[in-house]
């Protein structure tokens, strides 16, 4: 019996990948625990089989390292892939530009053990920046990523309507298999698709089925941003993403006879809240890349409806 699995989903990870397994191969506090890691490779272009296979000639004996191939290209069927291949009670989902903590896999199966009614936990993410942010990131962190929300561990309430990103996420794997479709509505296989918060939509699902949420700062990762991900094109695209999936994140939480009133509520609030943006950002906001972000969101929210009915009517 496996105690603990840990998957990596990847595309061209090649370059990002030996961080992560390096800090892998060196955690600690695991007296008793049996572990494994699993690389899922979702249909590489580079040499990323290649660097698994090296580390596998000199992984420790204790911890299988494993590689699979997901064909499939998508960040959700690489997750489900990997929730296939775990043989771990817990599955503990890192990215590849994700370097845990030395104990994160010990703090991940205590958190768990002694939470029998969580079905998905999330860590303390901090951001390790190749430049520095702009001015006010903090207020688009968590959109990266990037989670602080104290020292305590922390139920996030479903009412509050607040969830641990997939980086750095521990799920209970028979709350997965109970409780999340075999496939996603939301899955990313790039921003060209106009798609995101793929791991959102897994959460709320096991969130729905009655397993409770939280935040385990115990847990810390160490979140790598490259200069490009700071870069106006890119930070405005993934807003815009976000904002044009938001419509079905929004809807997991209600009946069907609820979602025509849940819709003209929050396209109420959304207009609302762009025009407020508007008003306090509107001589800034071609400079402010923040303020810009925030308003593509706002305006990526009220077109997501629209969006999403017609990609499922002409599926695409």
């Amino acid at each position: 019996m496996v105690d603990f699995t840990v998957a990596i989903p990847t595309y061209n990870g090649e370059e990002r990948l030996p961080d992560v397994l390096e800090r892998l191969r060196s955690q600690i506090d695991l007296d008793n625990l049996s572990w494994e890691v699993i690389v899922v490779d979702n249909n590489s272009k580079d040499n990323t089989a290649k660097v698994v296979q090296d580390y596998q000639a000199e992984w420790p004996a204790h911890c299988p390292l494993r590689y699979c191939l997901e064909p499939r290209q998508g960040a959700s069927f690489a997750r489900q892939r990997a929730v296939t291949e775990a043989k771990g009670t817990y599955i503990g989902f890192l990215d590849d530009d994700n370097v845990p903590a030395p104990n994160w896999v010990a703090a991940a199966y205590a958190f768990g053990e002694t939470h029998p009614e969580a079905g998905a936990f999330g860590s303390r993410i901090q951001g390790d920046y190749e430049v520095a942010p702009p001015e006010e990131f903090k207020r688009i962190a968590c959109y990266l990523a990037i989670i602080e929300r104290g020292s305590k561990p922390r139920l996030y309430q479903p009412e509050k309507r607040m969830f641990p990103p997939g980086a750095g996420l521990v799920v209970l794997r028979q709350a997965w298999l109970e409780s999340v479709p075999k496939r996603l509505f939301l899955n990313n296989t790039g921003k060209e698709a106009g798609l995101a918060s793929e791991d959102l939509e897994v959460v709320l699902h096991i969130q729905k089925a009655g397993w409770e949420l939280w935040y385990n700062p115990e847990m810390q990762v160490q979140h790598k941003i490259p200069h490009w991900r700071l870069e106006r094109d890119y930070l405005v695209s993934v807003f815009r993403c976000i904002g044009l999936s938001s419509h079905h994140i929004r809807m997991l939480s209600f009946a069907a006879w609820q979602r025509p009133f849940a819709f003209l509520m929050y396209l109420a609030s959304d207009l609302r809240k762009l025009v407020l943006h508007f008003l306090k950002y509107r001589k800034v906001i071609k400079n402010d890349l923040i303020a810009a972000c925030e308003m593509e969101l706002l305006v990526s929210n009220i077109i997501s409806p629209f969006f999403l009915w017609r990609k499922r009517l002409l599926r695409i």
